[in-house]
């Protein structure tokens, strides 16, 4: 979904927030606040995190718009395959948060024997 002329919405959980190493990828996006998204669960896959669909006490998040250069730059770093999202390494959803719907990318591998990070925030 796209807003502001060109804009996506995409909350983020994991290296890409703030601080963290691949926060550049974000480079003339806006920031427009954190939420918590009790329908993910976070699993640690070593240097970062994957997010499955999955109840949990919530997974916090950073919410940026960014313009569609943004967003295909999201995708190539996420690994995200368009013409097949399922063989990706990760999907992407489109999930409500209090700020309209955003898009998250979701881990498509299985996470079996990966520690589930309870506290919800990397």
């Amino acid at each position: 979904m796209m807003f502001e002329s060109g804009r996506f919405l995409v909350a983020v959980y994991g290296s890409l927030k703030r601080g963290y190493s691949n926060h550049r990828f974000l480079r003339g996006a806006r920031f427009v606040g954190h939420d918590r998204l009790d329908c993910l669960t976070l699993y640690d896959l070593g240097s970062y995190p994957g997010a499955k669909l999955e109840p949990s006490r919530g997974v916090v998040v950073e919410l940026y718009r960014v313009n569609q250069a943004g967003f295909r730059r999201l995708d190539l770093l996420e690994g995200y395959r368009q013409s097949e999202p399922e063989r990706g390494l990760y999907d992407r959803q489109q999930l409500n948060t209090r700020f309209g719907p955003a898009w998250v990318y979701v881990y498509n591998r299985p996470v079996k024997g990966r520690r589930r990070i309870a506290r919800g925030n990397w």
